[in-house]
């Protein structure tokens, strides 16, 4: 990967606004540190901070269970080529019980084998959602049947928003941690 475009900010080369918007992020669910974006985003701290509290809610407040949450945020990560996206959250969907073989699957630009129906559901939406930047009925009505209008807008949700994630690790460019292979190819 090509070298980061920002320097990270550090207490003393931060602004006043830089400041309160990074307190925010690390006093929040996300625990200490300014992982991913949030060293590049801090460099407009309006855009920043209206950003990580979407965020805190796409991951921390959504109506889709964590595992289906988990995986569409791993495939708006594939859809970007955001490596840093899909290292971060393929580690997360694993642990909120995602099959390894889905999440490989997905790496590989491939549909899974084998999924649960759920899974199926938000698959198929995602998927769609991805490809055309719209979803037709067959796929939006199985998510409505199965999370109700608030899943359907929470699952646009945490797509778009980790779309953004995706281009802004990538414009960026946000290291993996030494010695992690990027997970796509």
């Amino acid at each position: 990967m090509s070298e980061p475009r920002f320097t990270t900010l550090t207490p003393e080369t931060m602004t006043a606004d830089q400041k309160r918007v990074a307190d925010a992020i690390q006093s929040g669910p996300r625990g200490a540190g300014l992982r991913g974006p949030f060293n590049a985003l801090l460099r407009s701290p309006e855009l920043c901070d209206l950003v990580q509290r979407l965020g805190a809610f796409v991951r921390f407040g959504t109506s889709i269970p964590q595992r289906l949450n988990e995986m569409a945020i791993i495939m708006a990560g594939r859809k970007w080529t955001a490596q840093y996206e899909f290292y971060a959250h393929r580690r997360l969907a694993l642990e909120a019980g995602l099959s390894p073989a889905i999440a490989d699957a997905i790496a590989a630009n491939q549909r899974p084998a084998s999924m649960a129906k759920d899974e199926e559901t938000v698959y198929d939406f995602v998927s769609e959602l991805l490809a055309t930047g719209s979803v037709s009925d067959p796929p939006f009505q199985r998510v409505n049947d199965t999370f109700g209008e608030r899943g359907v807008v929470d699952l646009v949700g945490a797509v778009g928003y980790y779309s953004l994630v995706s281009m802004t690790l990538n414009v960026a460019q946000v290291p993996l941690p030494t010695g992690v292979t990027p997970p796509l190819k």
